[in-house]
Parts: C-alpha cells; structure tokens; sequence
C-alpha cells in the first residue's frame, strides 16, 4: 500500500517560537503562512508541519500524489482507493474522503494508542 510522502504535523503553542528552534536543527520553510498560523519545514527528507490552534495533538501525514518536494507525481494510489482497501482490512474511518469526487480529498484513521494519522491528497 503506497501512502504517499510522509511528514509530522505538529500542534505547537507559539509558531514563530518553534519555527526559530526547527531552524536551529537546520530545517527551512518550504511552504505554508505563518500569518495563518501554519508553516511546513524541511530538513533533507525530512518534512514537518507546524501549526499553531489548528489541531489538538501532532498528526501522522501521508500526501498521496506529491514527491517530496511537494510535486505531483504522474501515477499514485488515490486517497478513494486507499479508504476503501483500509476498511476492507477493517480499519474504522474517523472522517472518510468522498466517493463521489475525485481530485483532492482525505480521511483520518486512529492508531490503537490514540494517534491521529492524516492522508491528504492534494491532487
């Protein structure tokens, strides 16, 4: 199952704050507006997200579609079609993509220790 391009959003109480400490550990920010409270870092392969008053805990992302610079790719698994193998392998949904759109869409399934895992399709 290929979930596409991983990366940590973060909940964070003051964005600039950690923004200057994500810089210390040498990540740069390669999207995102901070004035919006969210930010998208990266350090190598390594991507982050900050995003401050946005989400209660940190989230696993996975972002069908997109390389790692956040391009689209020309073929991929679409988020429709990952939903439907993930419930027919009995994984509950907390939110679903719709199965009537195609392009952009996403889901979000709990891990069993309560973590969030976010797949965003942006394509």
């Amino acid at each position: 199952m290929e979930l596409g391009v991983f990366s940590m959003s973060l909940t964070v109480k003051d964005i600039e704050a950690s923004k200057l400490f994500y810089e210390k550990l040498g990540f740069t920010v390669f999207g995102g507006e901070q004035t919006q409270n969210w930010l998208i870092m990266k350090n190598d392969a390594c991507v982050i997200g900050l995003f401050q008053g946005m989400f209660d805990k940190n989230i696993l992302t996975f972002n069908p579609g997109w390389d790692g610079e956040a391009q689209p790719l020309p073929e991929f698994t679409d988020v429709r079609a990952l939903q439907r193998q993930l419930k027919a392998r009995g994984v509950a949904m907390m939110t679903e993509a719709d199965e009537n759109t195609t392009g952009p869409a996403s889901f979000v399934i709990v891990d069993p220790d309560g973590n969030p895992i976010l797949v965003d399709q942006h394509v």
